[in-house]
């Protein structure tokens, strides 16, 4: 990386700064602990904490195999996506990738997409957020709330990176805090050593007890997938921080080796301890939430306002990374001339405001849509996005593929992080990708519905692309 203190500010003077400047302008102001804390939040999303609950009234203690079966497929996207960002570190990540080994088009379509999904959660976070502080402050409008959460979040990444970090680590370390503490507390409780524990009905009886390990029958293990696939979108946020660290490639193999214990302990951990502190179809787990629910049979007081405030964290956290990944995705797509060139721009403290700030304007109107029409206009905008978590895995699969040759001839040495069995394990995984889609078209309702209308985004956002690429090639012949 060129560490060399001289950049471009956005009015197009040289400035000077004492942190190093990266080879795209950006400054590297993540230390390694944000990095370490990013990439062990970054899988705990607030739709652990609320929609967990759900899956487990659909598919009982199966949800288990469901989580299983996401959660491998995560951890052989991140092993692809790790191997990619550790040889070539870039705040553009898979898209830059994509537009390397399979075309401009390609980088194109996926970085667009990929920003498109994270603005529109911008605005299901913030209005998330605005519930839980209405309820704590009715006096203050949860539209009000909404633009105050969004409005200090801006500000934080306009500030600088090591700002985003510094308030990431803190945001993600009480989420890690908070679960962790969930799971030994539940343990405890499970095994019968907890201290005033007043639930005696818990313990592993409870994953059969009901029915069986598959009451809703083996078909059930597919929903749950459908149903908690989106909880895990966000593990690949620390390869596009990591360009801004000052050990990129450091960071991406620490956090890419590290991916399986996450997940075992944050979800599959976490769900387990539920599933043996109460039955599966306890009617708590869906009328408080499955974490409150399993809180309040052993007796913890004030469980609910306790997670409010870890859900509130969650959102915050969300609402954090999902502006710095939007804006670095839109400064990526701008340094590659497939965005306004005013988001390619950072001023002297080396953060590209033009993409920040043309995020959350997409942001706040997406908030207004869901204020306004929520059954409509919103409604589009959250299911047109979707499904695009799985479009965005399946690119970095199909990319990998193809990249694992370029990395090989150009510059093997920086191959240091393997995709395992590769290619097999790699077309299996593309597999796996495959068959959830095609089982969410199968399935019908809203899993449908958010496929078709992600496709119809897709084949718009592409066809724009191939366009412009032919008009470009036109244009240079001439």
């Amino acid at each position: 990386m060129n560490t060399q203190p001289i950049l471009t500010k956005d009015d197009g003077t040289a400035g000077t700064t004492g942190t190093p400047e990266t080879s795209d302008g950006l400054k590297a102001g993540l230390k390694n602990r944000h990095l370490s804390m990013i990439a062990i939040g970054g899988v705990i999303g607030a739709g652990l904490f609320v929609g967990s609950g759900s899956g487990i009234a659909a598919a009982g203690p199966a949800i288990l195999l469901s989580y299983a079966l996401v959660g491998a497929m995560v951890v052989f996207v991140m092993r692809m996506l790790g191997e990619m960002a550790a040889a070539r570190p870039s705040s553009g990540s898979f898209s830059a990738y994509a537009d390397q080994a399979l075309g401009r088009w390609a980088g194109f379509s996926i970085g667009w997409l990929y920003w498109f999904f994270w603005v529109v959660v911008l605005a299901v976070e913030a209005t998330a957020g605005a519930v839980i502080l209405e309820g704590w402050v009715p006096a203050v409008p949860q539209w009000a709330w909404a633009l105050i959460v969004m409005v200090v979040l801006t500000a934080t990444n306009l500030a600088s990176v090591s700002s985003y970090g510094e308030f990431e680590f803190w945001f993600a370390g009480i989420k890690v805090v908070a679960i962790g503490a969930f799971v030994v507390v539940g343990l405890l409780a499970v095994f019968g050593v907890l201290p005033g524990s007043d639930n005696p009905g818990a313990g592993f009886a409870h994953l059969t007890d009901a029915g069986g390990f598959l009451p809703m029958g083996a078909g059930a293990i597919l929903t749950g997938v459908l149903m908690v696939v989106f909880s895990f979108m966000g593990s690949e946020i620390v390869t596009l921080a990591a360009g801004e660290s000052e050990d990129p490639q450091r960071a991406v193999t620490k956090a890419t080796n590290s991916v399986i214990w996450r997940i075992g302990v944050f979800y599959l951990g976490s769900i387990f301890v539920v599933l043996t502190l109460l039955p599966w179809n306890d009617k708590s787990i869906v009328e408080k939430g499955s974490y409150v629910a399993a809180l309040d049979s052993i007796g913890i007081p004030h469980a609910g306002q306790v997670m409010n405030v870890i859900v509130l964290t969650a959102v915050l956290s969300c609402l954090n990374s999902g502006l710095y990944t939007a804006s670095r995705m839109a400064f990526s797509l701008g340094q590659r001339g497939d965005a306004p060139k005013a988001f390619a721009r950072t001023n002297a403290r080396g953060v590209p405001r033009a993409a920040i700030l043309g995020s959350v304007v997409f942001g706040f109107v997406a908030v207004f849509f869901n204020y306004e029409w929520p059954d409509t206009v919103f409604a589009f905008l959250l299911n047109s996005s979707g499904a695009v978590a799985l479009f965005v895995w399946l690119v970095i699969c199909v990319t990998q593929l193809r990249m694992r040759g370029i990395i090989l001839r150009e510059s093997p040495e920086k191959l240091v992080v393997r995709m395992w069995l590769f290619p097999y394990l790699t077309w299996a995984t593309i597999g796996m990708i495959v068959f959830v889609l095609g089982y969410m078209l199968y399935d019908g309702g809203s899993a449908r519905e958010q496929v078709v209308l992600s496709l119809l985004v897709a084949a718009l956002v592409v066809a724009v692309a191939v366009v412009r690429e032919r008009i470009g090639k036109s244009s240079a012949k001439l």
